[in-house]
């Protein structure tokens, strides 16, 4: 008996093993089978197979292999750290506007009747071109007074030389004593007087009448023009006071005009415009006229529009404690016109450090290379001698300036990294690490 029990025992040692490895083995067969569908062909990158070797898998955890086609499509370019004198910028809120010293508003200096308008809104026009004609019963007054008061004038002029000539020739007969009185030469005289009097009133009425037609708005050769001809032309032509677009059009055809209206249309050098920023008064010695400057409309900060500080308001609103800094953005920068008058805005300013001192130059990458990974901020660094393979590396930054973000510790000058792209690294990473952990 004690051998049998000993025979069974040393068969259960045996059976029970082979047991254990019968039941592993069609385990470990589905488990292949299941981790081998091709998950690669979903993804942008090629991910490792989940086999049994797991030290192999840890060693490249953090890595990423893309296809060629891939890298073209998302954009993935490398580049190499450089170092960069990041200056300090602070953000205030702005809104923009036209620059008011190219800018000018029109208006009738007459009472009339619009019966031609010459341009359209947006149009381009030069100074001194055609905007609207008006017609104007004032005006036609005005040049009729005129004619008659210079003609009078001009009638004058005879009856002066006539009593001037009475009056010499009295004086004459008076000194060859040929029956003239005293009493006579002295009444020559006196109407020669009153001739040049009535001379210069004349006169002087004339010029009054020729510059009420001037503060109508006729110019010298239209007065002049009026003079020769005699034709009273009652309508007037309104002309660009400077070059520029026309932004603004208040008046329509027939409508009446009048000088007591504000402005029929408004015109604008759209060349530069103003960009006017609010800024809070314990700023305000950081930045000086002449410092840099970016403005950002709209949700999106991708597109940046470079411009100068040129005017620091010297007071400050006492609601408000802001002071206005008057920024200039050339039309070379404006793009598309996606700045445009009236928009809200942000600006960016170049301040200056304290004491003046210039900043030193340091490590500096793109926002856009880095990526939040785990909490921390990463790059992605290409993998030498494995074409399109990319690993995180772990970054400790400062305070982005400017869209470049300084790297104080885990990226060196010259070393090679994502700068535009990362964006598919990182899901493509997340992606791994998901399968993995399954």
């Amino acid at each position: 008996m004690i051998h049998t029990q000993s025979i069974r025992n040393s068969l259960s040692t045996i059976l029970i093993p082979v047991l254990s490895l019968v039941l592993l083995l069609p385990s470990c067969k589905q488990h292949e089978q299941g981790d081998g569908q091709d998950h690669g062909a979903a993804s942008a990158g090629e991910q490792h197979a989940d086999g049994h070797n797991h030290g192999a898998e840890a060693e490249h955890a953090d890595e990423v292999k893309l296809t060629s086609e891939a890298v073209e499509r998302y954009g993935v370019r490398v580049g190499e750290a450089q170092m960069w004198v990041l200056k300090p910028t602070f953000v205030a809120p702005a809104r923009v506007g036209f620059n008011t010293e190219a800018m000018a508003h029109v208006g009738s200096p007459l009472r009339g009747r619009a019966v031609e308008i010459k341009v359209r809104l947006g149009d381009q026009v030069k100074k001194d071109d055609p905007l609207v004609i008006v017609e104007s019963p004032e005006l036609g007054q005005v040049q009729a007074d005129y004619l008659l008061k210079r003609t009078a004038s001009q009638a004058a002029v005879p009856q002066v030389d006539l009593a001037k000539a009475a009056w010499d020739r009295a004086k004459g007969l008076l000194e060859q004593s040929q029956g003239i009185s005293l009493t006579e030469v002295q009444k020559r005289e006196a109407e020669y007087k009153a001739a040049v009097a009535s001379l210069r009133s004349a006169e002087a009425t004339a010029v009054a009448a020729e510059n009420a037609l001037h503060l109508l708005g006729m110019d010298q050769s239209a007065v002049e023009t009026l003079a020769s001809t005699g034709e009273i032309a009652p309508r007037y032509t309104i002309r660009a006071a400077i070059g520029g677009q026309v932004v603004q059009r208040e008046v329509t055809l027939g409508e009446l005009v009048s000088p007591e209206r504000e402005s029929l249309m408004v015109l604008a050098d759209t060349g530069i415009l103003w960009v006017l920023a609010d800024v809070p008064e314990a700023r305000l010695p950081s930045i000086a006229p002449g410092a840099h400057a970016w403005v950002v409309v709209g949700a999106s900060t991708n597109n940046k529009y470079e411009g100068t500080v040129a005017f620091i308001a010297p007071l400050v609103d006492p609601t408000t404690r802001t002071a206005q800094v008057r920024i200039e953005v050339p039309s070379t920068a404006l793009g598309n016109g996606a700045i445009r008058p009236g928009m809200f805005a942000q600006v960016e300013i170049v301040a200056t450090e304290a004491g003046g001192a210039e900043p030193v130059a340091q490590v500096a990458v793109p926002q856009e290379a880095v990526q939040t990974i785990e909490g921390g901020p990463a790059v992605f660094v290409p993998v030498a001698g494995e074409p399109n393979t990319f690993q995180k590396r772990a970054l400790t930054v400062g305070p982005t300036v400017s869209g470049l973000v300084p790297i104080l510790a885990g990226l060196v000058e010259g070393e090679k990294f994502v700068e535009a792209g990362s964006f598919i690294l990182k899901a493509e990473l997340g992606k791994g690490s998901a399968a993995h952990e399954h």
